[in-house]
């Protein structure tokens, strides 16, 4: 366990989940992490409970916002305050299995791989299972193939920092994460799938993923404006993300 990984977390009202969310880091089998958390102004006990675990595990991290800044912002900074070689992300109501950071480093470490993801589960605001298991492609993924379908989901991506540098968020309040990726992506670094699911998404009623047939025209001008591509190319890639997504939410 000679490589630190910072696991980055913006909270926002999270109070609901938090407790579970921190154990699911606990139980990992690799246990060399710094957990940096960033409020965004919560308003329920969010930050209570993070000083919680703080006055328990030197290793958990606890930022605090000036004012709402939303969760790319908010990931940006824990980014740049982390000081661990590997990069993982894990919102605050979701949940990783226990082995996920001892398989994905492994994985990582002896293919030499800068960049990787997995596959994973859906869980309700219950915490039960629901839907199949979102697997991964057998191959890795390149700028191209996640402009057509999001196959890397924050919960599961890992990158090395050391050897591509720190990556960012963009600062929409939306699909940050998508355009980390694809910024990675497009540098020339591919992610790498490992096929099993080592993360469980927390899917809710309010969750902009269950809401996806309204963010079509979002992700079009995303593209436009992000990703400086014409309209031609805008509605192909969009096309076939919403065709892609709506088999992952509705149909799996």
């Amino acid at each position: 366990m000679t490589n630190l990984v910072s696991i980055i977390t913006p909270v926002f009202n999270s109070e609901k989940y938090l407790n579970e969310t921190y154990q699911s880091i606990l139980n990992q089998t690799y246990s060399h992490w710094e957990w940096i958390l960033v409020d965004d102004c919560s308003k329920d006990n969010s930050v209570q409970l993070i000083e919680e675990f703080k006055s328990k595990d030197s290793r958990v991290v606890l930022l605090i916002n000036a004012e709402n800044q939303g969760s790319g912002v908010s990931r940006n900074r824990a980014i740049e305050y982390a000081t661990g070689e590997f990069i993982a992300f894990l919102d605050s109501d979701d949940i990783w299995h226990p082995q996920k950071l001892e398989i994905q480093l492994k994985f990582m470490k002896e293919g030499n791989i800068h960049f990787s993801h997995t596959s994973y589960g859906y869980k309700n605001e219950y915490g039960e299972t629901i839907k199949s298991t979102f697997h991964v492609s057998k191959l890795p993924v390149t700028y191209k193939h996640l402009l057509k379908r999001t196959e890397i989901s924050c919960l599961t991506a890992m990158y090395n920092c050391k050897e591509i540098g720190k990556f960012y968020m963009s600062e929409h309040r939306r699909k940050q994460d998508y355009a980390l990726w694809l910024a990675i992506l497009k540098s020339g670094v591919q992610s790498h799938p490992i096929d099993i699911e080592l993360a469980y998404y927390r899917q809710t009623p309010n969750s902009a993923t269950s809401n996806k047939f309204n963010l079509i025209t979002k992700h079009y001008l995303f593209l436009r404006s992000t990703q400086k591509l014409n309209v031609i190319a805008a509605i192909y890639y969009t096309s076939f993300w919403a065709v892609n997504g709506f088999v992952r939410y509705y149909i799996k």
